[in-house]
């Protein structure tokens, strides 16, 4: 996994959800303001519904801190519009299913469940700087007090 301080490569695209639309972008472009990525498995699942949930709620202090929202799965852009739509999500929602963004934050892991083994990505967040540089990273995702862990390390990096 990628370190603080670390610059990832940001020349890769994405399928977004912004705004109810859909659009290719590459992630650099998405990088005209601090952002905070946020990973997660699937829409429509327990513990990926509660990460946005603690997102949604207080997506509005990440704004006015600053920073651009991102979350990223391997969603399709037709999930997304859906699932923005009725959790209430203004943020980006992105469509990895390459895991184009895992891979430029070395954050492929083994997986299992129901006895499987599989590679996926880590259930991670990064605030990212403009120019891709790595200010920080949250390893766990406390997916019920998501916002919170990400409000205290933001409140951290203003304070430096």
């Amino acid at each position: 996994m990628v370190e603080e301080g670390d610059r990832i490569d940001t020349d890769f695209t994405l399928n977004i959800v912004e705004d109810g639309e859909e659009k290719e972008v590459k992630f650099g472009d998405l990088l005209d303001r601090p952002a905070v990525v946020s990973v997660y498995m699937r829409n429509n699942t327990p513990g990926c519904d509660k990460q946005n949930e603690s997102l949604a709620g207080e997506s509005s202090y990440f704004f006015e801190k600053g920073y651009k929202l991102i979350a990223i799965s391997k969603d399709t852009c037709g999930s997304h519009k859906n699932y923005a739509e009725k959790k209430g999500i203004d943020y980006i929602l992105a469509s990895d299913p390459d895991y184009k963004f895992a891979k430029a934050t070395d954050s492929i892991v083994e997986k299992n469940m129901f006895g499987n083994s599989f590679e996926a990505p880590s259930r991670s967040a990064y605030i990212i700087d403009t120019d891709g540089t790595v200010l920080s990273i949250i390893e766990k995702v406390n997916t019920k007090n998501h916002a919170d862990q990400l409000k205290e390390v933001i409140e951290t990096i203003s304070e430096s």
